[in-house]
């Protein structure tokens, strides 16, 4: 399987093909990338998947994977070199910590950034998704670009994007982005000298959105340089960067993790624990509300299948205002993974891991458990 060539159908603008396609550079498998324009992926990709989405990719094999998570396993499992998994435990954890964090907690954030300053980026942003609209005269492609936006647009209020609390999510960005912007000029990578989940999972929101957007590019560039310069290294084939001389293509060395890093974890646990915490209470609610919740019942509010479902509506306090957003239990199933690391840790690596989480304040959230498990089937969210 890793000697042919993968397809990725993709979209420069698209958050999560951003974390896929960074994914593919740095593993140095052969790919090709097709615009989600693409006759065959309209006709015949998508059916295969159950619902419009991308990144989709197809293997040398000819198998169908969607899903970023989904897409990297796949290709770690039958492509060991370059190793991108750090070798220590307690850095596996973290990888997966900022791995579920990027994809999941920071897509309400990138969506403000997009949504919420639409007037000021309208031409940027239709031309974008105009290059994923079947071909056709331009201007009707702008045009067609446009009614696509604003459904897109439309779905800031389900994310809890509302007046009310953008001042607090604009602080909190600004917040992240000052200490990783400490820790990328000291560092190549979240974990030392190479990239792994960790770094694909924050390419997400933090490139296709945020980096490339004319708004938060702007700000990215002129508030943390340094994260910018790091979306950009996260393009490109090499492990080692020219920024950083000398400083080889390793993790950090006996499971340790760059002191800058642990500025970062702090912020991640702090501003996603409430809302975690919040969603794992409705998840639980739902499935007390379900008559027969066997193994395999479709994690959705309406029956609907959904790349990111919703089981009802949840609200917290959060940074001095009142979050009310439709729950994320894709939130759930990513950081389970991290959960089910920790979890399988044991003597002095478990004790490491627990001081690591008390000076970073993440015992609690690492804690959040939910009555049932949650697992994905058939490009879909199910009960276990």
């Amino acid at each position: 399987m890793a000697g042919g060539q993968y397809i990725l159908w993709a979209t420069p603008h698209s958050l999560y093909a951003g974390k896929a396609r960074s994914y593919l550079i740095k593993k140095g498998v052969p790919y090709r990338e097709v615009s989600a324009a693409d006759p065959e992926f309209l006709g015949q990709v998508i059916p295969q998947v159950g619902h419009m989405v991308i990144p989709v990719v197809r293997n040398p094999t000819g198998e169908i994977v969607q899903d970023t998570t989904a897409i990297i396993d796949t290709i770690e499992a039958c492509t060991p070199a370059p190793d991108l998994t750090p070798p220590g435990p307690v850095q596996q954890v973290m990888a997966h910590v900022l791995d579920a964090f990027g994809s999941n907690y920071l897509l309400p954030l990138a969506m403000h950034y997009r949504w919420s300053y639409r007037d000021r980026q309208e031409l940027f942003l239709r031309t974008e998704f105009a290059r994923a609209i079947p071909h056709m005269p331009h201007e009707q492609r702008l045009e067609t670009a446009g009614k696509l936006m604003t459904r897109f647009a439309g779905f800031l209020p389900n994310l809890g994007v509302t007046e009310a609390v953008i001042p607090a999510m604009e602080e909190s960005y600004a917040e992240l982005l000052a200490v990783l912007d400490k820790h990328f000029q000291q560092h190549p990578y979240l974990l030392g000298g190479r990239p792994s989940l960790a770094d694909f999972g924050m390419m997400a929101p933090l490139y296709a959105h945020l980096a490339r957007d004319p708004v938060p590019s702007f700000l990215m560039k002129t508030t943390a340089p340094n994260v910018f310069r790091w979306t950009e290294r996260m393009n490109t084939a090499a492990i080692e960067d020219p920024d950083f001389p000398g400083y080889g293509a390793d993790f950090t060395t006996g499971d340790a993790l760059p002191e800058t890093l642990e500025a970062v974890l702090r912020v991640v646990f702090d501003q996603w624990g409430p809302g975690l915490a919040a969603d794992a209470a409705c998840f639980d609610q739902w499935v007390g509300s379900l008559a027969d919740p066997a193994p395999g019942q479709l994690v959705s509010h309406n029956g609907a299948r959904q790349v990111h479902p919703h089981v009802g509506r949840i609200s917290y306090a959060w940074r001095g205002v009142t979050m009310e957003r439709g729950s994320q239990p894709h939130s759930l199933w990513h950081f389970a993974r991290a959960q089910a690391a920790a979890a399988a840790l044991r003597g002095t690596d478990a004790a490491r891991l627990a001081d690591l989480l008390d000076r970073t304040g993440g015992a609690a959230m690492m804690a959040i458990a939910t009555t049932r498990p949650i697992r994905r089937e058939n490009n879909v969210l199910v009960l276990g």
